[in-house]
């Protein structure tokens, strides 16, 4: 039997937050979670849309206890008043759905330069759990759930250049590359802070094909888009599921049990090589530090050794697959004048 909300139990007593929660995937969640009786919060970056919400799902569920405050992820410094915020108004947090982000939008660069998809998608997200943190670990059950996209298959992450100056924009490129480090980052989330008493539960998931506002740069017809897509109440469940099946232990990735995990309802999913890749995790976790000022050295577990520096050679392997992609890459190819070989060798990524 499909696992639908009627198998969630009740949510009393918790507190979550929802990132993008005004509206598609987001706001389902948080209509579901509100009505089994948890206190969830909207984390938007339009007040007026997050207060549209609320009202639409005290409407629905007059008991609910919801509340919008304002989070814009494509500024590291709203971030940070959101986390303070937060902290100041409530005493701990239960459940953190990292579920906003951007798809294929026209070329921009977020508040602090970073390209805009890879700093909504997951430095923002990066940044925000990090803060969170002394909130998490006030929780009795502490969980992180990371939304991320069969769209990471195709990710590479050869190079961690988060702001991507002087290179040809590649919109899928990056989008597909965001959304391997929302699952490289939940699972090297989970192999630093999981586990034990005071760990964090951390899980990633994705929704398969979902018909939401995220699509409203695609140059697809509607029609073509109703036919493929689920509907946003569908799309929610693998989400709803990593956030309250009191069994997870951490480290699973959840997406629907369709063909190629496009529709369908909640089942264990595959991640790809390169987000298995322990060491790419580990470099994708420093450069992400480094770039956002979020350090999560002052929370880690008690007890728990830090992971070890890269192998030389893991970081060799790393070096060739950067050098190989540069060489691949679109501009490279018109200042040599020549398209260089590429070698076909499988399980090679593509070059970015």
């Amino acid at each position: 039997m499909p696992w639908t909300t009627d198998n969630i139990a009740s949510q009393q007593g918790k507190i979550i937050v929802v990132t993008g929660g005004n509206s598609g995937i987001g706001f389902e969640a948080a209509n579901v979670l509100a009505q089994k009786g948890a206190e969830v919060v909207l984390a938007c970056r339009d007040a007026q849309r997050g207060e549209k919400a609320c009202r639409e799902i005290r409407e629905a569920h007059p008991a609910a206890e919801v509340s919008a405050m304002l989070l814009d992820l494509a500024d590291l410094a709203s971030v940070r008043a959101f986390a303070a915020a937060f902290q100041e108004r409530f005493p701990r947090l239960d459940v953190l759905i990292d579920n906003a982000g951007v798809m294929v939008p026209p070329r921009g660069e977020t508040a602090d330069g970073f390209e805009s998809q890879m700093g909504v998608n997951h430095l923002g997200h990066f940044a925000l759990t990090g803060l969170l943190l002394p909130a998490l670990r006030n929780a009795p059950a502490p969980r992180v759930v990371v939304t991320t996209s069969v769209m990471h298959r195709a990710g590479c992450l050869c190079s961690l250049d988060f702001k991507r100056q002087g290179r040809c924009h590649r919109p899928w490129r990056s989008y597909s590359d965001s959304k391997l480090a929302n699952l490289s980052f939940a699972l090297e989330l989970h192999r630093r802070l999981g586990g034990g008493e005071q760990g964090v539960t951390a899980i990633a998931v994705h929704p398969g094909v979902t018909a939401t506002g995220l699509q409203r740069h695609l140059r697809l017809s509607r029609a073509l888009t109703s036919l493929i897509a689920m509907k946003p109440w569908q799309g929610v469940l693998p989400t709803l599921y990593a956030a309250t099946s009191p069994e997870l232990s951490g480290g699973e990735f959840f997406g629907p049990d369709g063909c190629l995990g496009v529709r369908g309802y909640p089942a264990p999913a595959k991640p790809s090589r390169r987000a298995r890749d322990a060491a790419l995790g580990r470099r994708l976790w420093e450069a992400s530090e480094e770039a956002t000022g979020v350090r999560y050295g002052a929370y880690w577990r008690a007890g728990t050794a830090r992971p070890a520096k890269d192998a030389g050679l893991a970081a060799q392997r790393g070096r060739k697959v950067r050098r190989a992609c540069r060489a691949a890459c679109r501009p490279c190819r018109r200042q040599r004048g020549s398209r260089p070989r590429w070698p076909r060798r499988r399980g090679r990524p593509r070059p970015c």
